[in-house]
């Protein structure tokens, strides 16, 4: 049976389930990379996001049948998936994890080359590694907040549903994720800029 792009999600989970490899593909295809998006904006590493992502989908071919069209989209079920493999993460990860760990020696992203001049570029690299370092260091409910609802611009229903708490708890911590993340970024910004090569 052929795979069109507009079948349900929960229609290709069932084929799946039954060893249709097309159908699991196209729903890996469907979602992974906001998985993954969502993993790496949490853990901050690369290689943790790709083993996170890799075990919900074996999670979804092993046992199909914990999905539950009841109680919400495929969608919804992969991210509840992906967001306990998170947690689970970051409590095993050791409590004295610095931002200095997390410098710009590990890829976290992988940044597409900008044709501007070598000096620009690199300034740009900086800010966004500090950028994705003062996520980083937002405490777990904080950051996960700013994740959702500014890096994946989710609607704070959307949000509240997939964090399972409250949309007042989410606008909450919303607000004090970015109230602590302008701190740090102006902390930065004061902070004296490394010497150059023309001073």
């Amino acid at each position: 049976m052929q795979i069109s792009t507009d079948d349900r999600d929960d229609v290709l989970l069932r084929r799946a389930a039954r060893g249709d490899e097309d159908a699991f593909t196209c729903l890996y295809k469907r979602h992974q990379a906001a998985l993954y998006r969502y993993a790496l904006r949490m853990t901050g590493s690369v290689w943790s996001a790709e083993e996170i992502v890799q075990e919900v989908f074996m999670t979804l071919i092993r046992e199909p049948r914990k999905y539950n069209s009841e109680r919400g989209a495929v969608g919804a079920f992969l991210f509840g998936i992906t967001r306990n493999r998170v947690l689970k993460h970051l409590e095993r990860r050791p409590r004295e994890f610095s931002i200095e760990d997390v410098g710009l020696n590990t890829p976290y992203y992988r940044e597409p080359v900008d044709p501007v001049t070598p000096a620009v570029w690199a300034e740009q690299r900086e800010r966004v590694a500090q950028i994705r370092d003062a996520v980083l260091s937002l405490p777990e409910e904080f950051r996960e907040a700013v994740v959702l609802c500014e890096l994946e611009e989710l609607s704070y229903e959307e949000a509240a549903r997939l964090s399972s708490c409250p949309i007042g708890t989410i606008r909450s911590r919303l607000h004090r994720g970015r109230a602590l993340l302008l701190a740090k970024l102006e902390l930065l910004r004061q902070t004296p800029r490394r010497a150059t090569a023309n001073g």
